[in-house]
């Protein structure tokens, strides 16, 4: 029987609409959901659900990652699946909106897992993955809670109607880290792990 976990991150900004929170899980949640219902792989539903809390601006991930000490979005972001243990990871990265997509797809392409800052942005137009201008990134909000607030990361595991599971990870990492750093989140083992006879695993906190 298929199965899907989805999290947004263990951080918490008290001027968060508690509401609009589930609402975001409940539509990452759906996404992924959708894809195990209709048949899809496990990796397919965590990339749908992951790529959903990256869109919605109240997570730190993606659209709502936090700010680094100059003002800029880098994110970080890994996904693995169970059965052969493959896996992608991206880091510091930045104008890609889904960077979860962007992981899976060195995974699936398999010559090298793991991809940096503009190493990782020269992958993504080789491998078709949509970038943006990376000032979409930034809003407002963000800017105001520099260094007010801590922040999560997001993530979601999947089973799916095979038994294969899957994992991905996603975040913007700590509200005013210094440009560069590399976080838990895109390293296999630490921030994503699945493993089909075991299960699988995304971190937050």
């Amino acid at each position: 029987m298929p199965a899907l976990i989805v999290h947004g991150g263990a951080g918490a900004d008290p001027t968060d609409d508690p509401d609009e929170l589930r609402d975001g899980i409940r539509q990452a949640v759906a996404a992924g959901w959708a894809v195990l219902r209709d048949g899809g792989s496990a990796v397919l539903a965590v990339e749908a659900a992951v790529c959903a809390l990256e869109d919605h601006p109240r997570f730190n991930a993606g659209r709502g990652s936090v700010l680094t000490a100059d003002g800029t979005v880098e994110m970080d972001a890994s996904i693995m699946e169970g059965d052969g243990l493959t896996n992608g990871a991206v880091a510091c990265v930045t104008g890609i909106r889904h960077p979860v997509s962007l992981a899976k797809r060195i995974m699936e392409e398999g010559r090298h897992s793991f991809f940096v800052g503009e190493g990782a942005r020269a992958r993504a137009r080789e491998l078709g993955v949509p970038l943006c201008d990376p000032a979409e990134l930034v809003t407002e909000r963000q800017r105001r809670r520099l260094e007010s607030i801590q922040a999560g990361t997001v993530g979601a595991v999947a089973l799916d109607r095979r038994g294969l599971i899957a994992a991905a990870t996603s975040t913007g990492g700590i509200p005013g880290k210094l440009p560069g750093r590399v976080g838990d989140s895109p390293l296999i083992g630490c921030g994503t792990y699945a493993e089909s006879t075991l299960g699988g695993v995304s971190c937050t906190g």
